[in-house]
């Protein structure tokens, strides 16, 4: 645990930043070898000023170490014992020297010890190195064994590399004492040991960064190597603009990222013209300041961000499977935080030279300040975000707010250096403050999280009994499953599609004219199981009690009343039961004997070693992904979208190429509208339940009426599945199908749009929850307890998908069109019914004739259909998270009436904000 902790501290930092540099240039260049020499000449150019300090610190050791040792000589043999070390500690004191300074001599080695552990575990182990031809190298994921002598590889490239080495050494230790040479000697061969069996790429990465070694030391050789230097990279970069600017086939965003770029390579000359310019002599360094800056950024990209994520929704982040506390996640983050900024951060800052600490301080300055606009106004709005920290929609931008952001990043950058230049100790107070407001805050939300994790850790026991529904062959069973999100508008198309659903959804009647009473679970699902006393015009009428009370009453309405009238009741993943997303099932402790479980999460989708290797990968994503969206969110606009990388956030080892990758990774990047690498979390948990239901469904010979109410997330969970069988697979390929099927999509002369993301992968998991159903239904069918179950399949809420362009002003009607069909007993056939129908119509569809004239047990209400009659008002509202909108009634929205047929929009009238 400590080792890993100091490795996060000290390691991670490089790797990251070396995966980040390569993932980019591979996804810009698409070659492995040549990204390689990207990475090795952005690193050696990165790094060069620290080991030219380096080499500035061996030579005053070397020097005064050369002064000193006529007279340390003679010391030495005019002396003995105590005598002779006071006599040294003596002269060591009048030549202002330490002993300890003689590690001067071993800087260079000591820094290229954690940059040689960071590349060879990540270039060691890339998976997207692996068959990838460069040149003469057949494989960079191996070895090279360019030929063999009987059994045993010579591999050419360490050799290669060990030599160059011993070339650059003795140009370099040129009229330096014995113990530096053989230091330089010496590292060679340890290297040669250490890589001869690496793999090719580690290798060839290696003996680059020893070419650029041999090179600096010639160039140094050279009069004014810096002129020279800082000449050839302004033309290279004047060159690269000139081109960035003239490509057409780049975007807007990419001539400015590689504009940017092209600016950057002249920087070394104009930073030549900083260290002449008299002006820039005046700015004092200011390490408290550089120090502030630093830790700020640390605790705003290690703790704040993270914590923020994981505190609004903490039960997100604990697999039920194998539960780990999600503090350990803000843990991570502030490891790789603070050794990105306050450790590697201060390493550059110690090794420069007056001048550029100054530089350093106003530059830390002004990232504080760019990253906190960046962080609160803009990119604010970029939708939901699962547990894998992938937006539901890859998140772009207009140009309008590239512009605008780019603007305010430049007035920044402008006003921020001359705040530094006149007040700079209210600089540092504003850092100090900072610092303390931000720790506060993280503490804050480090605490909720560690509170949802305590409290499931109480309430939750992995091991106890798994779930079990009971179904009997000669009762009646009735079955009320909740498909969260599930659209009702896609269910003649799905059927379309695949028409033996008609055969397996025999007896369903499917109700097209459903609304639902708001576009998210908090609004729409307590009237879906609780009746029409829990709409949200009612929920905010009965303002006396909290909604969290109201919510928890709506989910034991039907299960009460089940249970009085003699039915056996099992209840599995009641939406927000205690508002919580772990659903608390402690609201039904009144009802002993109710068989309640959460299920989500707790079957595996893999078998049990790729399960392992799963719950494994989630930990490392989430500890890398927590830092990077942090990068994401308080860098400039421009960048987002870069760093975001479609959720993979520039992770090398899920390769956007379907023939590479992982074998098993949590996250789905997308390559168009028909590719995909990669499964979706939250989708496995979920419809591997779905999967398993002909597992856990208790079927007996008994008399007994059985209840179940169930909720499911899998239609709510979309992701790019692999057609015409709709499963989840890491490597999607749907072209093929969606060109000779392009026409599924056109029924009775209305065509669905499926032009977007969202539109193709929430149809495909609709799809496969009925897919599934289906499969379930079949098994009913075969032990003889289909007809005697009335089955009730119903949604609360449906999506802004845009593929009807049901309007009303700029409000997508379709989030309030959820899925209704029910199966009644010994029913045959599928009919489509035209009748309005509203998902607060569930439980008095689920109690018909078996519960004669049902009463809400709560509110004494008499539970019916008659509510629905006339205009029916519903709600709008983005605040969907249950820990803000948590009062006795609904934070103010919009509010819609609508009569009639919900597919017309001349039904729907604005009625307005409140």
């Amino acid at each position: 645990m400590i080792l890993s902790m100091i490795y996060t501290f000290i390691i991670s930092p490089l790797e990251l930043l070396f995966e980040i540099i390569f993932t980019i240039a591979n996804r810009i260049i698409g070659n492995a070898g040549l990204s390689i020499i990207f990475l090795s000449l952005a690193v050696n150019f990165l790094v060069l000023p620290l080991y030219k300090r380096a080499d500035e610190l061996q030579a005053e050791e070397r020097d005064i170490q050369a002064k000193m040792a006529s007279r340390i000589k003679q010391i030495k043999s005019t002396f003995k014992g105590d005598e002779r070390f006071l006599m040294l500690q003596e002269y060591y004191r009048i030549n202002h020297y330490k002993p300890i300074y003689a590690l001067k001599s071993s800087v260079s080695l000591l820094l290229q010890i954690p940059f040689f552990i960071a590349a060879y575990n990540l270039l060691s182990g890339m998976q997207s190195l692996q068959g990838m031809k460069f040149g003469i190298i057949a494989d960079l994921g191996q070895e090279d064994a360019m030929f063999m002598i009987g059994s045993f590889p010579v591999n050419v490239l360490p050799i290669l590399m060990t030599l160059i080495n011993i070339i650059s050494g003795i140009i370099y230790t040129k009229g330096h004492p014995l113990k530096a040479k053989i230091q330089v000697y010496g590292l060679a061969a340890v290297f040669l040991v250490l890589l001869y069996h690496s793999p090719a790429g580690l290798v060839f990465y290696w003996l680059l960064n020893n070419v650029f070694s041999l090179v600096k030391n010639i160039f140094y050789k050279l009069k004014d190597p810096r002129k020279v230097l800082s000449i050839v990279l302004a033309i290279a970069g004047a060159a690269a603009l000139v081109f960035t600017i003239a490509d057409p086939a780049l975007d807007i965003r990419q001539k400015v990222l590689l504009a940017a770029g092209s600016i950057l390579l002249a920087l070394p000359l104009a930073m030549r013209f900083i260290k002449k310019n008299p002006a820039a002599k005046a700015s004092s360094k200011d390490k408290t300041v550089f120090f502030a800056g630093a830790v700020l950024m640390a605790f705003i990209t290690g703790l704040l961000i993270p914590s923020t994520v994981i505190s609004a929704s903490p039960a997100e982040f604990i697999d039920v499977m194998s539960p780990y506390n999600p503090v350990l996640y803000i843990i991570n983050s502030m490891l790789l935080s603070f050794g990105s900024w306050v450790l590697w951060g201060g390493v550059f800052y110690f090794f420069m030279s007056d001048s550029m600490k100054s530089v350093f301080c106003k530059g830390i300055w002004i990232i504080c300040g760019v990253s906190i606009i960046d962080f609160l106004l803009f990119g604010t709005k970029l939708g939901n975000m699962s547990s894998t920290l992938q937006y539901d929609l890859t998140p772009s931008f207009s140009i309008a707010e590239y512009a605008i952001n780019t603007l305010a990043v430049i007035a920044a950058a402008v006003i921020l250096p001359l705040i530094y230049n006149k007040f700079p100790k209210i600089a540092r107070t504003v850092l100090v403050v900072g610092i303390l407001t931000v720790m506060g805050i993280g503490a804050y939300n480090s605490a909720q999280v560690l509170r949802t994790y305590l409290w499931y850790q109480q309430s939750s026991d992995p091991s106890s009994e798994m779930p079990s529904i009971p179904l009997s062959k000669n009762g009646k069973n009735v079955v009320v499953l909740m498909l969260d999100r599930a659209m009702g508008t896609e269910v003649p198309y799905i059927f379309n599609e695949r028409p033996e659903l008609l055969e397996q959804f025999d007896g369903f009647t499917y109700y097209k004219n459903t609304i639902s009473y708001g576009p998210y679970t908090n609004f729409g699902a307590p009237v879906l199981y609780g009746g029409y006393d829990y709409t949200p015009v009612n929920m905010n009428t009965r303002d006396g009690m909290s909604l969290e009370e109201k919510t928890n009453e709506a989910l034991k309405v039907m299960p009460d009343l089940f249970y009085n009238n003699g039915f056996s009741v099992t209840i599995c993943d009641p939406t927000y039961a205690g508002y919580k997303t772990i659903p608390d099932l402690s609201i039904y402790k009144d009802y002993p004997t109710f068989h309640c479980y959460n299920t989500m999460g707790r079957f595996n989708y893999f078998e049990d070693d790729a399960s392992a290797e799963l719950s494994s990968e989630i930990n490392t994503l989430r500890n890398r992904n927590f830092f990077c969206l942090a990068l994401m969110r308080v860098s400039p606009v421009i960048l987002q979208e870069t760093i975001y990388d479609g959720g993979l956030y520039n992770d090398s080892s899920a390769s956007s190429d379907s023939t590479k990758g992982a074998n098993v990774s949590v996250v789905q990047h997308m390559d168009g509208l028909t590719k995909s690498t990669g499964y979706r979390k939250f989708f496995l948990e979920s419809y591997t339940v779905l999967k398993k239901l002909p597992e856990i469904t208790s079927i007996s010979d008994s008399s007994e009426n059985t209840f179940l109410m169930m909720s499911n997330d899998t239609t709510h969970s979309p992701c790019l599945l692999q057609e015409p069988d709709y499963v989840p697979a890491m490597n999607v390929d749907n072209t093929a199908y969606d060109t000779d099927m392009v026409a599924r999509y056109t029924l009775d002369g209305v065509t669905m749009q499926m032009t977007t993301e969202d539109q193709i992968i929430h149809y495909h998991a609709n799809m496969a929850a009925f897919l599934t159903l289906g499969e379930w239904f079949d098994y009913l069918r075969e032990n003889g307890v289909y007809d005697n179950t009335r089955i009730i399949l119903v949604a609360d809420h449906g999506r802004e998908l845009g593929q009807f362009n049901i309007m009303c002003g700029d409000q997508d009607l379709e989030c309030f069109m959820p899925l209704l069909m029910v199966k009644d007993f010994d029913a045959t056939g599928f009919t489509v019914s035209e009748d309005f129908m509203t998902n607060g119509d569930t439980p008095a569809l689920a109690t018909s004739g078996l519960i004669n004239d049902p009463v809400n047990p709560f509110t004494g209400n008499p539970i019916n259909q008659e509510a629905k009659n006339g205009p029916q008002t519903v709600f709008f509202s983005n605040e969907i998270d249950v820990d803000v909108n948590n009062g006795n009634t609904f934070l103010p929205g919009s509010w819609y009436s609508v009569e009639g047929d919900p597919h017309d929009p001349e039904n729907w009238e604005h009625l307005g904000e409140w």
